[in-house]
């Protein structure tokens, strides 16, 4: 495999794993609603597993309220059960064919332990670049071991797999801080 394969699919690896902080950064709870923190939620419904999503419109009418509109009426419970079990601190409340979420107030206490989930899930994502990172070092090694690649472009490959690396955890910590921003402020 070419050196720029190599870094290419490394790449496309680590945007990856950027994309799945992200997405999970969204999913954390700040002083203002927003869909993300429940459209990923699984519900048994139709004897499988369907995210809210996929089973309802999710609006926030006023800053700190979510309506969820199930599309079908026979999900609205099922989809209240998932959300008490989720664990993120939501008491959903049925009004009708429609389930509204009120978001109080978040202590100070609340918001350290927040900002340490989201530490923590940065940690994993620059974990799993890192990894990304050793596997295309691997490879390099693999192609000069079998002399498909010249030992200078390895060590160039290096390099460039370590700036890579530099690059995407400096995007992770920017993340962090713009998130840690958000949850902190009141």
């Amino acid at each position: 495999m070419p050196l720029d394969d190599i870094l290419l699919e490394a790449e496309d690896k680590m945007q990856k794993t950027e994309q799945v902080i992200i997405t999970e950064f969204a999913g954390v709870r700040t002083s203002k609603a927003s869909p993300a923190l429940v459209e990923n939620i699984m519900v048994e419904v139709y004897g499988s597993q369907m995210r809210i999503r996929e089973l309802a419109g999710i609006t926030t009418p006023e800053p700190r309220a979510l309506h969820i509109q199930p599309w079908d009426a026979a999900t609205v419970h099922p989809i209240e059960k998932a959300i008490q079990k989720s664990n993120i601190g939501l008491n959903p409340q049925i009004q009708g064919k429609t389930i509204r979420l009120f978001l109080p107030e978040l202590s100070q206490e609340r918001r350290t332990e927040l900002c340490k989930y989201i530490r923590k899930l940065a940690e994993d994502g620059r974990v799993a670049i890192r990894h990304v990172r050793r596997d295309a070092m691997d490879a390099l090694k693999k192609e000069k071991n079998d002399g498909t690649i010249p030992e200078d472009e390895e060590k160039h490959g290096e390099k460039e797999m370590q700036k890579l690396t530099d690059d995407y955890i400096a995007k992770i910590d920017a993340h962090v801080v713009g998130k840690e921003k958000e949850i902190m402020t009141v």
